[in-house]
């Protein structure tokens, strides 16, 4: 339980950390379209919070499987498949919320860069 909590937190703070930093990356409320299963945001803060708990959720059950189904990708290509995996899951929940917008692979990239590293700092790599 704890490790998802960790999870939630590093999503949360990486999300926050790479709006903040890397151009290109912007988390905006859109009047009268944000709304979670009829809950309507009016804060940032709490857009922020909603999409960094979905990507410790996806990093927490969805990561773990698609490790083992692409492990043999992972032996042949060294680890940079990993990154992939990384930059595709975070671009799905570039997809999946409207108010998340990162503008091409560069900032997808920075922006896997930043969770990665504070995924690890929190100690929660696998």
């Amino acid at each position: 339980m704890m490790a998802l909590i960790w999870q939630i937190i590093g999503g949360t703070l990486g999300i926050f950390l790479a709006v903040r930093f890397v151009p290109g990356v912007d988390l905006e409320i859109i009047l009268g379209e944000s709304s979670f299963f009829g809950v309507e945001f009016t804060e940032k803060w709490q857009i922020l919070f909603l999409v960094g708990a979905i990507l410790g959720l996806i990093n927490f059950f969805i990561k773990p499987i698609l490790d083992k189904i692409t492990s043999p990708l992972k032996i042949i290509t060294l680890g940079l498949s990993s990154l992939i995996l990384n930059m595709f899951l975070i671009w799905i929940l570039d997809i999946l919320f409207l108010e998340l917008q990162i503008a091409g692979l560069i900032p997808l990239f920075f922006t896997t860069i930043i969770i990665w590293l504070i995924s690890s700092l929190l100690g929660l790599r696998r």
